[in-house]
């Protein structure tokens, strides 16, 4: 799901903001912007996208060897959601025509620009940290 819908916005982007002025949604806060993110997460690191590749596929790889070891149905959906973006701006890097560049549209004005897979990401890492505290929180006390 986070992959059919990372990929279907992006193409939403590419067709509709490509050569255009951004288009803001609510004025001075959302706006979405066409830009291309050859670095890694908001930007860092811009002109490597060979690493970030290398390093997005070594992360899925790890998540597909990793699952089998999970019993806790809680991990799914923040696994999942990470696997997806991951899935998703990986592609952007191999199929699509743009120099193994990202495709980022979403900008809040205060942060760098951004996309669906991103988000999922973001928030599957900080869903993924919090079940780990809560496993080792609950772990120290009983």
């Amino acid at each position: 799901m986070v992959v059919a819908l990372d990929q279907a916005t992006k193409q939403w982007a590419l067709d509709a903001l490509e050569g255009r002025a951004p288009y803001d949604v609510i004025e001075g806060v959302l706006s979405f912007r066409l830009t291309f993110n050859t670095g890694g997460a908001f930007g860092l690191l811009q002109g490597f996208p060979v690493f970030f590749l290398v390093a997005t596929l070594t992360i899925i790889a790890g998540i597909l060897i990793g699952v089998r070891r999970v019993q806790d149905p809680r991990w799914a959906v923040p696994l999942g959601m990470v696997l997806g973006g991951g899935l998703g701006n990986a592609l952007d890097r191999v199929v699509r025509d743009t120099d193994g560049a990202v495709v980022d549209f979403i900008d809040l004005h205060v942060w760098p620009v951004f996309n669906l897979a991103d988000m999922a990401i973001v928030l599957g890492a900080v869903a993924i940290l919090v079940l780990g505290w809560r496993d080792t929180s609950g772990a120290e006390s009983s």
